[in-house]
């Protein structure tokens, strides 16, 4: 079959992104991970244990906040499912701890370590033990958002809008998986939508292409759970169109309800933007805005 192919992973980091655009944007630059006395890191955390793989998430406090109630966001690497580190969004987790959230990335099990649902059931426990650990890390457990890029945002938006779903459950748990908003930068939110493009990388992690397996596509596609209990979202894009399929859909959905939502596309900008100046400043500012909009007391 077409998706038990082995596909090669190409290496995605904030350095191959500026090498590979630079040809086309030859002013950007690539974004720096921070040093602050005002962020206090706790990285390399193992938070779960899985088929004998361990996945670990970097967490960064605002210091003096490491006994506070303060609001949370778990950041999620993109990379097609299949390449892409926790460390792609370390800087945007720092910047975000420097103005006052506690900020974590996560890894997660890629394709090639294990197909859907793996990575989402990772992300799930990932909040689960944020909750567990609130008191450890200032966390008010009442107030956390989930962040993705790309791939990442695909699976930060399923998470989202499948608060402690049957469909993902590992057994009883008494923290829930729940988030109270969602930051979706450049990342689908349906497979199957007729604007929606994805092709092998997807087919490799859905275990099979969309004729194959059309029930497994539309299941992973967060677009099929939008509804009245969906969370405030932000959507930040690109200019490539390929990336917002159901992104349009989504909002109508959350108007319909009422639910606070965003959209910002950022004018001649590539996909992986939020990795590179000039555009990390933007992301960064409408995330900061976003999240104080909806966690203010």
């Amino acid at each position: 079959m077409f998706a038990q192919e082995k596909i090669e992973a190409q290496p995605y980091t904030v350095q191959t992104t500026y090498e590979k655009l630079r040809k086309y944007y030859p002013t950007v630059i690539p974004v720096a991970e921070l040093h602050d006395d005002r962020v206090i890191a706790r990285e390399n955390i193992t938070y779960r244990k899985v088929d004998g793989i361990r996945l670990d998430m970097d967490i960064y406090v605002p210091t003096g906040k490491e006994k506070e109630n303060t609001p949370a966001i778990l950041l999620v690497h993109g990379g097609g499912w299949i390449s892409g580190t926790k460390e792609n969004q370390r800087a945007m987790a720092q910047y975000l701890a420097k103005n006052g959230f506690v900020a974590a990335t996560v890894s997660y099990r890629l394709s090639s370590q294990a197909p859907y649902p793996a990575a989402v059931l990772d992300i799930k426990a990932a909040i689960r033990w944020l909750r567990e650990k609130a008191g450890t890390y200032g966390i008010d457990p009442d107030r956390i958002a989930i962040s993705g890029a790309s791939a990442g945002a695909q699976l930060a938006t399923l998470v989202g809008v499948t608060p402690d779903s049957p469909l993902y459950q590992e057994g009883k748990s008494r923290y829930s998986d729940a988030v109270q908003a969602i930051i979706n930068t450049d990342g689908i939110v349906s497979f199957i939508h007729p604007e929606a493009e994805e092709g092998k990388y997807a087919a490799y992690w859905l275990g099979g292409t969309k004729t194959e397996k059309p029930g497994i596509w539309q299941e992973a596609s967060p677009l099929e759970y939008v509804n009245e209990t969906t969370p405030p979202t932000l959507f930040i894009n690109s200019a490539q169109p390929r990336f917002h399929a159901g992104r349009d859909d989504m909002m109508r959905i959350l108007e319909k309800h009422g639910i606070y939502n965003e959209a910002h596309t950022i004018p001649d900008s590539p996909h992986s933007f939020w990795l590179l100046h000039p555009w990390f400043e933007t992301t960064l500012n409408y995330s900061i805005a976003f999240l104080n909009k909806v966690f203010k007391k």
